[in-house]
């Protein structure tokens, strides 16, 4: 099934619990600190692969998430780092960010990759906070959370030439004729419903040539479609008007179509093009073809029959060495180095008052109010430390909290006394 559009939530995995632990061993009576760090939560990732062709694979599926990293152990063994979750997407998808709108990555070349959620940092240890005034630290850190976001992706199909027309005009045979593609062929309007890609080949080149569902008139405010196979023309180089030569008046459907792609603008009707004049086996196109060919000029015109192959190759020919510039054959995908989605490190914190006391926000400071033991003295004494240093105390004060009051950090509730926490 042909899917160009799909909605997604990504969940990358968090970091793990930094530890508190102490040596415990024989002949070792005061075993210093050995807590070791949470491992780092794993990615999502999205991967260019030139095999997809849609985006069928969300189709049922709703979210995408990695797994999370490991608690740190003790003798300082850090957590197992939670493994990526790569997911391939064709070539020509368009990544937006659902909550501003924004579009953040245009994924075109194979291989390419882009990190739509970041795994957290794992959380450090108590072997991390020992210092000459601190020695046995009964201090750690919550792993961070890891980024989550929801996306809405696009799929615009990356090809060179786009084979454009009414329904029925032959633009699915002659996409076999030149690239041996095998597309759903019928005597039908509509019978292409999705586009088709194949690969024309001439000495060590090649093309890739999109055959885009018909259009008629008032695709481009969504008749039958139409808008939704329009977009799929932006990213092509060059356009093939494919006309049934054999209709009545083949010259009003040339003018539907034309007007179809400049009222849909987007720099479509600027794009360099052929017209195919197709079905000149039929006598009812040959009777005409010299009309038509004088009535359409100076536009270029190529007479040929999808269906027996007369005139394929010229049209061929004239696309790899007139109408596409010469280019060698695309390289083998390569691994290239991975683009980050969402730039930007930890939250800064913040500090608002709510209905029964007041919250504290923040990567770093949540994760350690997590870690800390509270029955620890000096582990308070610590904590209290970093909220002064941090000016979060200086906040709270500003704010108007007194002795009594609840401040909450994270899941952490804590009673505000007169000169600290």
């Amino acid at each position: 099934m042909f899917l160009d559009r799909a909605r997604v939530t990504v969940r990358a995995g968090n970091g793990g619990k930094g530890v508190i632990s102490f040596r415990r061993e024989a002949h070792v009576p005061r075993g210093g600190p050995d807590g070791g760090d949470g491992g780092r939560g794993g990615d999502v990732v999205l991967r260019v692969d030139d095999s997809a062709s849609t985006l069928s694979e969300f189709r049922f599926v709703r979210t995408l998430a990695a797994t999370h990293g490991g608690d740190g152990a003790g003798k300082k063994r850090s957590g197992k780092r939670g493994k990526d979750l790569v997911v391939r997407v064709a070539p020509g998808t368009l990544v937006r960010d659902r909550a501003t709108g924004e579009v953040v990555a245009d994924l075109t070349e194979a291989g390419e990759e882009l990190v739509v959620a970041r795994g957290g940092r794992g959380g450090k240890g108590n072997a991390r906070f020992v210092s000459s005034v601190r020695q046995v630290p009964r201090i750690a850190e919550q792993g961070q959370p890891g980024e989550a976001h929801e996306l809405d992706l696009e799929l615009k199909l990356v090809a060179d030439v786009g084979l454009v027309g009414m329904p029925n005009a032959g633009k699915s045979t002659l996409l076999g004729a030149l690239t041996r593609a095998k597309p759903k062929i019928a005597d039908y309007p509509f019978t292409t419903l999705t586009p088709n890609l194949g690969v024309a080949r001439l000495e060590d080149r090649e093309l890739v040539i999109a055959d885009l569902p018909g259009l008629i008139e008032g695709a481009h405010t969504g008749a039958g479609l139409g808008e939704e196979f329009l977009r799929h023309i932006e990213r092509t180089r060059f356009i093939v008007h494919v006309v049934d030569a054999s209709r009545e008046d083949p010259l009003a459907d040339m003018r539907v179509i034309e007007h179809e792609l400049r009222e849909y603008g987007r720099g479509v009707p600027e794009l360099p093009r052929v017209v195919a004049l197709n079905k000149t086996d039929l006598a009812e196109a040959r009777d005409r073809l010299a009309d038509i060919m004088a009535a359409i000029a100076p536009l270029r015109a190529l007479a040929l029959s999808a269906a027996s192959g007369q005139g394929v190759d010229a049209l061929k020919a004239e696309l790899f060495l007139r109408v596409v510039p010469t280019r060698p054959a695309r390289p083998e995908p390569h691994a290239q180095e991975r683009r980050i989605a969402f730039q930007g490190s930890g939250r800064e914190w913040k500090v608002v008052r709510e209905a029964e006391g007041f919250r504290v926000t923040g990567d770093r400071v949540e994760r350690l109010a997590g870690g800390i033991d509270w029955q620890s003295p000096e582990a308070s004494a610590y904590f209290e430390r970093v909220l002064m240093r941090t000016g979060i105390e200086k906040q709270l004060r500003k704010l108007g909290a007194k002795a009594g009051d609840t401040v909450r950090i994270g899941e952490l509730e804590l009673e505000w006394k007169e000169f600290g926490l």
